[in-house]
Order: structure tokens, then sequence, then C-alpha cells
């Protein structure tokens, strides 16, 4: 696939690399002023929700995660990471390092974190789990009510509230010359806890893992010690998020998921 001009020229990049396209944006290595990197070119004519992930990840300036180098209203240029994901020592058989690695991955973000205004909330990012449609078997109906009414009050007991990545998992980290690093950031604003709750499940290609339930409660002790937060709180988040992208996934009426055992799962573990 031909990169367009356009972009290249008002990044004075070249010798476009097509890497990827998704479903909102493509996606290839360049050459730039600022050495090799990443040109993530939108279908539609703005961003979206990720402009604020952009807009965090710049102000962190390379702390932690990728550089931002330039961004346009619907195209950004971002340091190339080019080195295996973190889920790579997951799906290799060395989990316990990856768990080690990320927490480490997001205790170097939150340790220099900017203040960013007008950040999306977590109680917005919640809203598609609040009205849900039911035409499911009574179970998965049952886990996704609990879920929906933990998700509430969760939200409406948020402490230590700062700048979120927002998606912080094993595949949204890198191996660099420079450490690990996080991209692909969402930026929100909420409780800290829940930086870590879309990790317990990833990586992508260890779906057994994510349930065995001595690994939930592995990560939720060791990452809530390390992240200086409480585990079990950081476990409901987990749940909650569960649900949410289960939610998303349904587009409003929840029929089937492949994920309605692992979040029967996450509710029902106890540290």
């Amino acid at each position: 696939m031909r990169a367009p001009h356009a972009p290249l020229a008002e990044f004075s990049a070249s010798n476009p690399e097509f890497i990827t396209k998704t479903a909102i944006a493509t996606i290839w290595k360049v050459q730039s002023p600022f050495g090799p990197a990443a040109l993530k070119l939108y279908h539609k004519p703005d961003m979206g929700a990720e402009r604020h992930g952009f807009t965090l990840m710049a102000a962190l300036n390379g702390q932690g995660a990728a550089k931002i180098y330039q961004t346009t209203q619907n195209a950004a240029l971002s340091e190339w990471l080019d080195g295996p994901h973190l889920g790579d020592l997951t799906r290799n058989g060395q989990d316990h390092q990856a768990t080690k690695e990320l927490v480490k991955t997001a205790n170097t973000l939150h340790a220099t974190m900017p203040n960013i205004p007008n950040l999306p909330t977590l109680t917005q990012r919640f809203r598609a789990l609040k009205t849900l449609r039911f035409n499911c078997p009574d179970t998965p109906k049952r886990s996704l009510q609990r879920a929906q009414t933990l998700a509430e009050h969760l939200l409406n007991t948020q402490t230590d509230i700062r700048p979120l990545h927002g998606d912080l998992h094993h595949d949204n980290i890198r191996l660099t010359p420079r450490g690990y690093l996080a991209f692909d950031a969402k930026g929100l604003i909420g409780e800290r806890a829940f930086e870590l709750a879309n990790a317990f499940r990833n990586p992508k290609g260890a779906e057994a893992l994510h349930r065995d339930a001595a690994r939930i409660r592995h990560l939720a002790q060791s990452w809530g010690q390390a992240f200086a937060v409480n585990p079990q709180r950081l476990l409901h988040w987990a749940a909650a998020k569960c649900a949410l992208s289960i939610a998303w996934r349904s587009s409003g009426t929840i029929k089937d998921d492949p994920e309605f055992d692992l979040l029967a799962t996450l509710l029902d573990t106890e540290i």
C-alpha cells in the first residue's frame, strides 16, 4: 500500500514501508528528521478519541512511552519501536517476568505523569456498561449485572485520581534500547488502580492463562504491592473492565461473548 504524499510532506518523512491497516488507521514505518518513525494516518478526518492519547504521550516526552514527534488533525509521527512486545515473554512461558516488567513500566509512566487538562473521565468511559440490553442466558446476565453494580460503586468511590495511559497491557509495550516503552495510549483521567485493569485479560494468545485463578490472584497481589494500590480493588477494576469490553463488543445487546467465563472468574476471585 502506497503512503499518501501529503502527510509525508507535512512531516518531512520519506521511504514509507507499509506495516498494517486497522479499523481506524494505517501505519507506515518512515524515515524522518528524528530518525526511524511510525506514521499513523487515520481513515477519518480526525483522530477521534485517540487524540487524547497522543496528548498524554507527548506530555510524557519519552518517559516510559514512545516519543511523539508531531501530530496533525488526523495523523501522528512517533518514535519507531522495533523490539518485541512484552506479551512475547508471556507467550514464551515467561509470564512472571512479564508481570514484573509491566508494573515497572506503569510506575515509570506515573512517576512523572504531568497534569493534563480536559481528558475524558472513567465515568464517561464506562457509559456503554450502564445501558445494556440482555438476550443471553441467565448466568452471564447475572454476572454482567453484578459487574454493572460493581463498576458503579468503583466509579463513585474513586481515589488517587490522575491522568492514565488508559489501555496499558502487554501488547501495548515494546522493548527498546531505552527499556520497555508504552504506546497506543487512550488518555483518561481516573483512579490509579484502573491503569492495570486491562492487563489481566492480556496478552493475546494466552487466553487459558487469563482464566487461571492462581495467576489472577498473583497479578492482583504483586501488582497491588508494586503499584501501591489495593489488590482486591485492582481485581474489581479488572472485572469491571472485562464487562465493559463485553458491552462494547455487543453493540448494546448482550447475546454471546467469549469472555463470559472470564468475567465470572474475575468476579468470584477473592484475595
